[in-house]
């Protein structure tokens, strides 16, 4: 399973492909490129439904930068606080510090040459301004391209209001899309005035071309003539562009029939993208049953109310964000968007509660896949539970249930700030704030937040003993077991890990959690001298993991065994272990289990005679380092197989060749640093630099590769993660 692209060769990059024909537009497209090779911010404006993320998406493929174009798509952010993260999101980034979105950017993009494209900004516009503001001071090499319905106001913004289709081209489109229902008008003048109708706006067009399978051109330009006299008092003189618009798309919503009406307004309760169940619970019943949804969505489909997108979790559905602000209109209207926000609501509440349990089997990949596509649908949901006064305990418990993404799926900073603003609120549903406090607990250690993290799991501790909720504090004695792991207390990291274990024995609890507290416990083992022990411990999380289908866990207790192998110089085992480690670590987007990976492999590598590959690989990992939250780099039991390595490696490669191969890893990203970790195969010379005058072999008995006291990682024990 592989994350989103992440920025690294001219290929990388975001941008949807097109799904219908791109038609005209070759003049505003030559002078779009031209305003984004002479400025650094531009800004694509004009009414809904001109045009102008697909104008701005054509030029943004066009543009080719050598990073790569990241489109963000904002239109369903709600909170000004939310920009910086989806722009994170968006590029496909992982950071688990505590740092805000806004340093991590200026981190990943400091001297990348990207094109940023921004799209359905206006709502956001204030935020919006400031982060482009600052990026753009501090990264010289970044050019932004903005898509809004009017500017950011921005010093230096270049504005490029988009016009509608000339008639010509208007005439184009909607033969085109006719032609794709088996249709030919080309000729037809009731097509051309129709279009001179309709302004030249595209969205409009679409959706007038997505009548005639029922109506003529003929019929299709006399509904139009009546609808704009209702209108206008009969001339049409002077009509506004955006009353064009909203008179077309009220027009179509006309020729609907109620079950296609009351569809397309309870779907505008969706962010972004949708899927077929969800959308036959959500938009059923009181006039629509489950069965009709099917058949009144496809409908939906051919009048171009609605799109089809294919992606990786299966067949999605979308509507533009003018034709949803329509729908959600009349679903106001008609005093049912608090129902249908409930009905949202309580279908991703069931969806978060199925991917957690199923976390824990053979479709965790599609789970994280499944949550990744949801994702927008989710913050939808936990913002209506916090919303609303009665319902915090709902948003604790969605907030709480999502701890597998947050944690397992590089999502720290933002599954901590949900964590956060529902603790804030009172609940009268102490399970519910008990799940947040000790998820809460679990990401503030994996941010290197010791102190927060404490608070939150002896809170939980406390009241969990108050209400008797076992699961609770055996969660709670767990986390607070793994910060003592992490900050050097390997005494009372034992003891902790040893009673949670017991704790879950007792309630029956057995999922990915309970098998990380297990290798967390064979790590304390391992720094505690007891390797047989530690190996012992992980393959039985191997094997239960194995029975299951589980890879998450399983892999960081491959991490602990590769660790074993190469105390046992058995370097090649090592090598596979930690290959199929390295591959679900950075699948998931779990930057602490792909860094500890490229640390050992670092170590393996050197032990088999290749001191400049490992060096790169040193390299490549302190460039991650900074990204990963805990602050382990003093820690005697971490640093010192690090520090092996690096010592021997120095011995082979001279001071000053160690640095240039260290330098050299170091300009690799993570997308890059992980392909050449797999890559590897066997001791090879590095291609760029002199090879090594001979190789260094591991002495078993003393010499280069004596064994370090301590065990299987450099600066990062907390292994969850």
């Amino acid at each position: 399973m592989r994350g989103p692209q992440r920025p690294g060769s001219p290929a990388d990059g975001n941008l949807p492909l097109e799904l219908t024909a791109f038609v005209g537009r070759s003049a505003e497209l030559g002078e779009l490129a031209r305003a984004l090779e002479s400025g650094r911010l531009v800004t694509v404006t004009g009414v809904g439904g001109v045009g102008k993320s697909r104008l701005a998406a054509r030029a943004a493929a066009g543009a080719a930068p050598r990073d790569g174009v990241w489109r963000v798509e904002l239109a369903s952010v709600q909170d000004p606080e939310f920009v910086a993260y989806a722009v994170v999101e968006a590029l496909g980034l992982a950071d688990h510090t505590t740092r805000p979105p806004g340093e991590t950017l200026l981190a990943h993009l400091a001297g990348r040459r990207i094109l940023l494209v921004l799209d359905g900004f206006e709502h956001l516009v204030d935020a919006c301004a400031e982060l482009v503001t600052e990026l753009l001071r501090q990264l010289p090499d970044l050019i932004v391209l903005a898509v809004g319905r009017r500017p950011l106001g921005v010093a230096g913004e270049v504005l490029f209001p988009l016009a509608p289709l000339g008639e010509d081209e208007a005439v184009e489109l909607f033969a085109e899309r006719a032609g794709r229902q088996g249709l030919d008008v080309r000729g037809c003048g009731d097509v051309r005035e129709v279009c001179r109708r309709l302004d030249g706006i595209p969205l409009a067009i679409e959706l007038a071309a997505g009548r005639l399978r029922a109506l003529s051109p003929g019929q299709l330009l006399a509904r139009l003539d009546d609808r704009f006299r209702l209108l206008t008092g009969g001339g049409r003189d002077g009509l506004p562009r955006h009353r064009t618009l909203r008179t077309t798309i009220g027009w179509s919503h006309e020729l609907c029939t109620p079950a296609e009406r009351l569809l397309w307004a309870r779907l505008s309760v969706f962010a972004q993208t949708f899927d077929l169940e969800a959308a036959e619970y959500v938009c059923s019943g009181d006039g629509l049953s489950s069965e009709e949804v099917l058949d009144v969505l496809t409908e939906l489909l051919a009048q171009s109310v609605v799109a089809r997108e294919e992606t990786p979790t299966g067949v999605r559905y979308r509507m533009l964000d003018t034709v949803r602000a329509y729908g959600a209109g009349w679903l106001a209207a008609a005093g049912d968007a608090g129902r249908l926000r409930r009905r949202h609501r309580d279908w991703f509440m069931g969806l978060a509660t199925w991917c957690e349990l199923d976390w824990f089997s053979p479709r965790q990949g599609e789970v994280a896949a499944r949550v990744e596509a949801e994702l927008p649908n989710l913050r939808a949901a936990l913002d209506h539970s916090l919303a609303e006064p009665d319902e915090a305990h709902l948003g604790q418990y969605l907030a709480g249930s999502l701890w597998f993404y947050w944690a397992g799926c590089g999502r720290l900073s933002e599954g901590r700030r949900w964590l956060e603003r529902s603790l804030e609120l009172d609940s009268e549903y102490p399970r519910s704030r008990l799940k947040a406090l000790w998820v809460l607990g679990y990401v503030a250690i994996l941010q290197g937040d010791a102190a927060p993290a404490l608070a939150a799991l002896q809170e939980c501790w406390e009241e969990a003993e108050l209400v008797a909720d076992p699961t609770a504090m055996a969660y709670a004695e767990h986390r607070t077991g793994c910060l003592a792991l992490v900050t050097d207390d390997m005494a009372r990291a034992e003891t902790l890990l040893r009673s949670a274990l017991d704790r879950y024995r007792e309630i029956g609890e057995l999922n990915s959690n309970v098998l990380m507290a297990q290798v967390e416990l064979a790590m304390t083992r391992a720094f505690l001298g007891d390797l047989a022990d530690a190996v012992r411990l992980c393959e039985d999380v191997r094997r239960v993991c194995e029975d299951h289908g589980e890879h998450w866990a399983r892999s960081y207790a491959l991490y602990v065994l590769a660790y074993a192998a190469w105390q046992d110089g058995d370097h090649g085992a090592a090598r596979e272990l930690l290959t199929d480690c390295l591959g679900h670590a950075h699948g998931f987007r779990d930057l602490l289990g792909s860094v500890l990976s490229i640390e050992l492999l670092a170590l393996v590598t050197v032990a088999q005679g290749d001191p400049a590959e490992a060096a790169v690989l040193q390299g490549a990992a302190g460039r991650l380092w900074p990204s990963v939250g805990l602050p382990l780099f003093g820690s005697a039991y971490y640093n010192a197989p690090h520090e092996l390595c690096e010592a021997t490696a120095r011995r082979a490669l001279g001071g000053e060749r160690y640095a240039e191969c260290v330098r050299r890893g170091a300009g690799l990203d993570r997308e890059a640093a992980v392909t050449r970790a797999l890559g590897y195969l066997g001791v090879r010379p590095l291609d760029v630099l002199p090879a090594p005058r001979g190789p260094v072999r591991q002495q078993r008995d003393g010499g280069d590769m004596r064994k370090p006291a301590a065990s299987p990682t450099r600066k990062g024990g907390e292994t969850t993660g």
